[in-house]
This record gives C-alpha cells, structure tokens and sequence, in this order.
C-alpha cells in the first residue's frame, strides 16, 4: 500500500525550499556489541520489503561484521505494533513511522544530529526538517513526503455531463449528484481506521477547521470541523459516496479509481504509480485543487513519514545506527526508494529521482509549499489521531458529527 509520494527534478526540489515550502534500556534486538541492529519499517506497498533487503544486503558487504535485522509491518497494524514494542521495552534500533514527538518527550530516540552525519542533516529540505523538532530540537529524520490533490476521472464525468472539476462544496455535491444519476460513483470518501484522520484534515482545513485553533490548544470541536462532518454526513446518507465509508480504508477506494469505478477522490501524487498504471494506465483521469467550501481557498494536506532512533543501554547501538542511517541516505540509495515506491523526496541530493517526470510532480510539489501538516510535534498527537480514525466515521453513519467531535475533545484535552 503507498502512503505519500515521489522524488522531483533537483532544481524543483530547490524551488521548493525557496518557496517556504530516560533511556529505553531495550532488549529488543541487536546484539552485545552493538553490530547488530534491528529495523522496523513500515509496509507501503509489495514493493517495500525487497528494496530494504536489498539495501540490507549492500549494507552489510560495506560495512563487514554489522548486520541488520528487518521486519516489515503493514501501515493498518504498526500502531498497535509500536505500542506494545515501547511498552514492553522491546522498540527497535530504527523506526520507520509518521509520528515521533511522544517518543522524544519520553526521551527514548536520539536527536538527529547523534545519529546521522552533518552532510545528511544539511540535506533534508528545510520544509521537512523543520517538521521534524520537537521543543525546537530535530529528533525525526525525515523520510519521504507527499501531498494530495483532489483526482477525477473524466470519462465519467463526460458521461454525466460534468463540465470541469469542482472547486466548492456545492459544486462537489451537483457533481455527484450527476455522477450518481449516470450510474457510477461519485465520490469515494475513505473514513475506515487506516487513514480517516487525513481524509476528515483535508475537508476540514478547506473550511477553515482543522485540529488546533491559532494557540495551539486542541479544537477537534470547532463549530468548522462540525460543519465539515455535517457535509460528509450529508453526502453519505444522499449516496453520494461509495456504501459505507466509515468501514472504508483508503486503499480500497484508490483501488476503485484505478479500476474507473469512481467519479472523484481525494487523491495523492502516488495514485499514478502505486495504483493507477498497475491497473489501467490509459485510466482518463485530471488533477485539480482541492475543493474547499467557499470554491477560492484551496489548502492542501502535507505528508511526511520519519525515520527515528531509539536509545539503547549506554548507547551500545549509536556506531551501528549512523553507519545505517548515513548509508540509506546517500543520494543513490534514498533516491532509490524514491522511484520504487513513488514519493516526494525530503533532501535536496535525491530531489533528482524521477526528474523526468517532473511535469507531472510539480503540481504536488507546489501544491507542498504551502501546506498544512498534522501536529506531529505535539507529542499528545498519537492519542488524537488513534481517537479520530476510530471514531471520525461514525459522524456519517450511526452518531451525531457534533457528539463524535466532542467526545475527540475530551480525548485530546484529558490526555494533554
């Protein structure tokens, strides 16, 4: 399954920079001198598991007598994976996640600069980088980024008689409504547990709503998230969105627009590669802004995953993490990664990845420069998001949206 995106021309990845864009004590893994570590990385799609063997296998003939250990974990399980590593005192040497900050108040990773070299840390692109602190220090290593943009098939709309992509909400419901009445369906709305905290963001910021008002202090219950879920709910209950989308994962609903089954999703720059060209590539599809309610501000949803170190007993691991973590991120490696599985790069020497088709990245490129990520700094962020991909997509079938949002308030402030 791919999560986020795809490596773009060094000079668009420069532009981009320019735009603004206690010690854990483990046992788990490694061995008593340290060469041996051990490395959880998350699963994006098949392809996931050889590109790390691979680069295992070319680690360890460099750097004789160090060996790593990997274990790849599918995005749907590797919460629930992580937290019974770190509350059993069993985490890894190297983490591959979308979250860091609790880890580092915790004090269980290291900070950036012990574990990579200063050439890697000058790299990443300052968007990412500054992504990655937490209290103002780096602790994540960023690892790939992506954006997402609100996909359409045009086929479809043709034959229902949608002249262009919708840029409002009201425009987004006419649409569907068409799409329906021609016999597709209109919109695919994935709120199941695997990503709904990102689909509810994306529709949420695009009506001024998101999860932190201006201070920073929680506001999952803002009257704007409300109107936000009021919509969805509005659009399931009309049958404008694929049946059931609260038990609907993303992937599942990137698949049906792969398949020419869906009118419109919002979508993300690997859609093309991880879905779309393994199953049609003569799919007739458009990419457009992402709608927002009042049809002129158009936000969109930044992505990063990180890479983090975790604390060993007097750091027997730290010589065996940097070699590690400096290998993959040398520019033949880490771009590597990039065109395997189809995402933005976060450091300037990989930008280059996939420079010939920067045509197609630029719109998610600078879609990036402005845009908005999830608090991942706040290290209470974990405990929210798990709160909102279970419940979010009750507020479009069985709950109220208002009383669903509440009860996320409540979550967020009892637990900081």
């Amino acid at each position: 399954m791919k999560r986020h995106l795809v490596g773009i021309a060094a000079g668009v990845a420069l532009a981009l920079v320019l735009t603004g864009c206690g010690k854990g004590g483990s046992s788990g893994g490694g061995d008593a001198d340290g060469k041996t570590i051990r490395f959880v990385a998350a699963k994006y799609d098949d392809d996931t598991q050889p590109y790390w063997e691979n680069l295992i296998k070319d680690f360890e003939a460099e750097n004789p007598g160090y060996q790593v250990e990997l274990e790849v974990v599918d995005w749907e399980q590797i919460d629930s994976k992580v937290k019974t590593y770190t509350q059993t005192g069993q985490q890894p040497d190297v983490l591959n996640y979308n979250k860091f900050s609790d880890f580092a108040r915790d004090d269980l990773i290291y900070q950036a600069k012990d574990v990579v070299s200063p050439r890697v840390l000058d790299d990443f692109l300052p968007l990412f980088a500054d992504q990655a602190q937490y209290e103002g220090v780096q602790y994540g290593l960023p690892f790939i980024s992506s954006a997402r943009l609100f996909f359409y098939n045009k086929d479809i709309f043709d034959k229902a008689g949608v002249s262009k992509p919708p840029s409002s909400w009201a425009e987004v419901e006419d649409a569907a409504e068409k799409v329906k009445k021609a016999g597709d369906i209109p919109l695919g709305l994935p709120l199941g547990a695997e990503e709904a905290q990102a689909e509810f963001y994306i529709w949420a910021m695009n009506n001024g709503g998101g999860w932190t008002d201006k201070s920073g202090k929680w506001a999952v219950d803002q009257r704007a998230n409300v109107e936000t879920l009021d919509f969805l709910r509005k659009l399931t209950k009309a049958g404008l969105t694929q049946p059931n989308p609260e038990a609907t994962n993303r992937k599942d609903v990137f698949n049906q627009f792969a398949q020419g089954k869906i009118g419109m999703i919002n979508g993300a720059v690997f859609m093309r590669k991880g879905f779309i060209d393994t199953v049609d590539k003569n799919l007739n599809y458009g990419v457009a802004p992402l709608p927002s309610k009042d049809g002129t501000t158009h936000n969109t949803l930044g992505v990063q995953d990180y890479l983090v170190a975790f604390k060993k007993d007097e750091d027997k691991n730290r010589e065996a993490v940097n070699k590690f973590l400096d290998f993959f991120y040398q520019k033949k490696n880490a771009s590597k990664f990039l065109s395997t599985e189809g995402f933005l790069s976060v450091t300037k020497s990989a930008g280059d990845a996939l420079s010939s088709d920067s045509a197609y990245y630029k719109p998610f490129v600078d879609a990036l420069s402005d845009a908005r990520f999830a608090p991942t700094d706040n290290p209470n962020w974990a405990t929210v998001e798990g709160a909102v991909k279970q419940r979010i997509g009750t507020g479009v079938s069985s709950a109220e949206p208002e009383k669903v949002l509440s009860e996320i308030q409540k979550t967020a402030e009892k637990d900081g």
